[in-house]
């Protein structure tokens, strides 16, 4: 018998869906992710990272894998939401033994104002840096990465765009694993193109019917290349690397990012960034 939701009614699959899990599995890589940033940091270092630091970590799915690599491998996630915290804490017992848990530190704090020491690798992924719309602010928080860099650490970013991202749409996948089956959807529901504001939402849709709207919403800038570049340098960033995706025999995305210094205007691209001091 299906459990009783509010009302009498009986639970649908968006009652019972963990909001956190489904972006996990719908957005990110976490190993294609630790695979690109240990492979480029060993290229431009000469050396092996040890310590990551995964800026605005929501559920330190990055800090989790890099952890569970190699016993030198340590890292720290810091978020200013203490609910998606609790979250990866409680996942983290799940998914990780207890002695690699050990090395997987997750902070409460704006990450424009913690000092936690020096890292290795310094991660913004999932375009997460947007929430600071002001040019003043990314460039106070660039100073801070570099800061929090040790003289040859490398920071990581990511970035999106191509003429589609500048218009209100939607798109959706649909994901079937071990776990089940479910539809996200991607909604760009504004975009101001006098001051670059762009406000987009995450749904989840199930087989039931049922769905869980604006799961996940963002109230971000749309920052471009140049402009990132720009400001990169400008914090101190002596080198600014950008990683262009290739395409596969079938005109598919092949998720391998080389660097690049010209790319093709395309509809819609996602891309990496380094930032070396």
């Amino acid at each position: 018998m299906l459990r009783q939701g509010n009302r009498g009614r009986p639970r649908t699959q968006a009652d019972l869906a963990d909001r956190h899990r489904l972006y996990e599995r719908s957005v990110q890589s976490p190993e294609a992710e630790v695979d690109f940033i240990a492979h480029r940091f060993r290229l431009v270092t000469g050396r092996d990272a040890c310590l990551l630091r995964e800026d605005f970590c929501g559920t330190a799915a990055v800090s989790r894998e890099w952890v569970r690599r190699h016993p030198s491998h340590r890292a720290l996630g810091i978020d200013l939401d203490p609910g998606v915290l609790a979250w990866a804490r409680s996942r983290n017992k799940v998914a990780l033994p207890a002695a690699v848990r050990g090395r997987c530190r997750l902070l409460q704090g704006d990450v424009r104002r913690v000092r936690p020491g020096r890292a290795d690798i310094i991660l913004a992924m999932n375009f997460s840096y947007w929430l600071l719309r002001e040019r003043a602010a990314l460039l106070h928080y660039f100073c801070r990465v570099r800061a929090g860099l040790v003289p040859d650490g490398v920071f990581f970013l990511d970035a999106f765009g191509g003429y589609e991202a500048f218009r209100v749409c939607t798109e959706e996948r649909t994901f079937e694993d071990a776990e089940g089956t479910f539809t996200y959807r991607w909604e760009q529901a504004y975009y101001n193109p006098i001051d670059g504001r762009l406000g987009c939402h995450i749904h989840f849709a199930f087989p039931d019917g049922s769905r869980l709207d604006r799961a996940f919403s963002y109230d971000w800038r749309l920052w471009t290349l140049p402009e990132l570049r720009e400001v990169l340098a400008e914090a101190g960033f002596s080198r600014v690397t950008v990683y262009w995706q290739g395409w596969d025999a079938q005109g598919e995305a092949d998720g391998i990012f080389l660097p690049a210094e010209e790319a093709a205007a395309d509809a819609a691209w996602i891309c990496y960034l380094s930032a070396q001091p």
